[in-house]
């Protein structure tokens, strides 16, 4: 099949910043590190303790500090210099890294352990993810390539995705979850590396005398009294609670219902980086924002098709299909609000708007916790054929609000030249 190096270069327009190119490099190592280390903390965990409920109280510890240090986060990341923050966040994230592994390497470790480093990942994390999602804004020299940088940002993301969980079923089995951890700890060197080699110009700041608190309360009432933006968070903060519980439940399908073993775990997370990498590729080949509200209507439904179908498989090769579906549908859907929210939303109000984006993704403790104990009670089939009927539920809502949306957005586009 013969490539159109047109399209191609469409593809790749924000790689003409070398501001950006250094970031997808760098994290592009990092990443690989980031999902090993996902894969091989549920199996431990489940090692550890053979329990659904710890499995979710790991992934609740892990992303609590989101939902409720986010906001703040926001604050900070549109008054501090971003670049200096993430060098910082890159350091302290690499640091619990290390820990990790030296605990897990000698073998001290407990659950406890691992409940408190991933507390310690959270707080970090409420910091460093608003402050890398509106950075985006300051490596891409043409603004125009903006909604591509963040479609490349999803394919980067579920590159590792797709490669860590395979790598980490097979480094798990060979020589156990300490190794994976001390790789992603490695992994993180590259990411500073790549901050510290790019050329930021110094942005200027207006000087404020209002306190964080009412800066906080403005970028609430900014957000939710647009209704644009305020259902794109509830959309995203409803399939976020039920439709990424899967993660912390697949090591049960993998031994109880394949009976299968580590290898098993990696694969059925790497089948949904391929449908996530799929994804992303797919995104970063699309012209304009134009249509994107009904991707944001068709990849909650897809993603609930993949959630029932794969609680209610036995067999390998569905289950793997399934997860593909799950990937495609969940990338799709993130990756879509974070481009119309980039794209409407006020600059200096940026970091804000971007922190309440991570808070609606970080409803995901909450879901992770519910899905481990509704699990016990009811099995992890039921739990996530309930997760894929809420997606559903969710897409059917937002689909009859979209024509109202779209008027909204209509005067946005247009004086940002989208339309005419």
């Amino acid at each position: 099949m013969k490539i159109d190096p047109t399209r191609f270069r469409l593809m790749l327009r924000a790689f003409s910043s070398r501001n950006y190119r250094l970031f997808f490099m760098g994290q592009g190592i990092s990443l690989i590190g980031t999902w090993i280390t996902q894969v091989a903390t549920i199996w431990l965990v489940y090692q550890l303790t053979d329990s659904s409920l710890f499995l979710g109280l790991v992934g609740f510890a892990s992303q609590i500090p989101n939902f409720i240090l986010a906001p703040l986060g926001g604050i900070f990341v549109d008054r501090w210099n971003r670049h200096r923050l993430l060098v910082i966040t890159q350091i302290l994230l690499m640091s619990q890294s290390f820990v990790l592994a030296f605990l897990a390497l000698t073998g001290m470790i407990h659950i406890w352990h691992i409940i408190i480093l991933s507390i310690f990942q959270g707080i970090v994390s409420a910091l460093e993810m608003p402050t890398r999602q509106a950075f985006v804004v300051e490596m891409v020299d043409n603004k125009e390539n903006l909604g591509n940088a963040i479609a490349l940002n999803s394919t980067l993301f579920n590159s590792g995705r797709l490669i860590g969980p395979a790598i980490a079923g097979l480094l798990i089995a060979a020589v156990g979850s300490g190794v994976c951890f001390l790789i992603d700890g490695i992994s993180f060197i590259a990411a500073i590396a790549s901050f510290l080699a790019m050329n930021i110009k110094p942005k200027e700041i207006s000087v404020l005398t209002n306190s964080p608190w009412e800066r906080l309360k403005e970028g609430f009432v900014y957000s939710f009294s647009f209704p644009p933006i305020r259902a794109i968070l509830m959309l995203l903060a409803l399939v976020s609670f039920m439709g990424t519980s899967y993660i912390v439940l697949v090591p049960v399908f993998a031994t109880k219902i394949m009976h299968g073993s580590a290898d098993t775990l990696g694969f059925l997370m790497a089948a949904s980086g391929v449908g996530a990498f799929m994804a992303g590729i797919y995104l970063s080949s699309r012209q304009s924002i134009l249509g994107i509200e009904k991707l944001m209507v068709l990849s909650p439904i897809i993603w609930g098709i993949g959630l029932i179908g794969f609680s209610q498989s036995h067999t390998f090769w569905f289950s793997f299909l399934m997860m593909f579906l799950i990937g495609f549908g969940s990338i799709v859907e993130f990756t879509c609000c974070n481009t119309f929210l980039q794209t409407i939303v006020d600059d200096d109000k940026r970091g804000r708007v971007m922190s309440l984006y991570i808070m609606a993704f970080a409803t995901i403790p909450f879901g992770n916790l519910f899905a481990g104990a509704l699990a016990e009670k009811i099995g992890a089939s039921y739990t996530l054929t309930i997760a894929g009927i809420f997606c559903i539920l969710g897409s059917a809502i937002f689909a009859k609000q979209l024509p109202a949306l779209r008027q909204l957005v209509r005067p946005i586009y247009a004086k940002l030249g989208i339309i005419r």
